[in-house]
């Protein structure tokens, strides 16, 4: 008698759903980028990066749609391989870093596009002006454990912005009748994660 009463009681506790709390990952700014392209002259493709950046990702496995990140990003670490453009790039032309050091991004709304896709809607601040953007993200990866005993994880971004819809509004008319810096920009971004205790 007493043997079935102990299986139901283990049979039951096998049945109760295992519920995990969100766990909280910071950005590895040493191997992160974000990156980003823009049409110059009509012709060409110039490509830079921020070289500064932190953030906080908070991921939910059980359901990921609850995924947050918060994202901010040093303006002056602008590079484009090239010290005058990145001069004038920091300059009130363009970033007005003086009085917008910083660009931020934080997210509002998580929707999965796929298998390890995701559609990630979030604000973008430029300049002081905050506009919703959508990133595509690749990810995020499975937890692995690093020679240290960190565990690690992963994630991929893309995302298309106007300039103008934050005010970036600085260009030149070609003899030809085109554009010296293109409207649209292009992001990538990579993301490794470090899992914090």
């Amino acid at each position: 008698m007493k043997r079935p009463i102990f299986l139901m009681i283990v049979l039951g506790i096998l049945a109760i759903p295992v519920f995990t709390f969100p766990s909280s990952w910071q950005i590895d700014p040493d191997h992160s980028s974000i990156q980003f392209k823009v049409r110059h002259l009509t012709v060409s493709n110039v490509k830079g990066e921020f070289g500064k950046a932190k953030g906080a990702v908070l991921i939910d496995d059980q359901n990921i749609t609850n995924l947050k990140v918060e994202i901010s990003i040093d303006a002056t670490s602008i590079n484009t391989g090239h010290a005058k453009r990145d001069d004038h790039l920091r300059n009130p032309d363009f970033f007005d870093v003086a009085r917008f050091p910083t660009i931020t991004f934080i997210s509002k709304k998580v929707m999965k596009a796929g298998p390890d896709q995701l559609k990630v809607v979030g604000d973008l601040t430029i300049r002081g002006v905050t506009r919703e953007v959508t990133v595509d993200i690749e990810g995020p990866t499975q937890e692995v454990k690093d020679f240290s005993g960190n565990l690690r994880r992963g994630a991929t971004g893309t995302a298309k912005i106007n300039r103008r819809d934050f005010g970036i509004t600085w260009n030149r008319t070609l003899d030809t009748g085109g554009l010296v810096v293109g409207d649209e920009v292009n992001i990538n971004v990579e993301f490794e994660l470090i899992k914090k205790n």
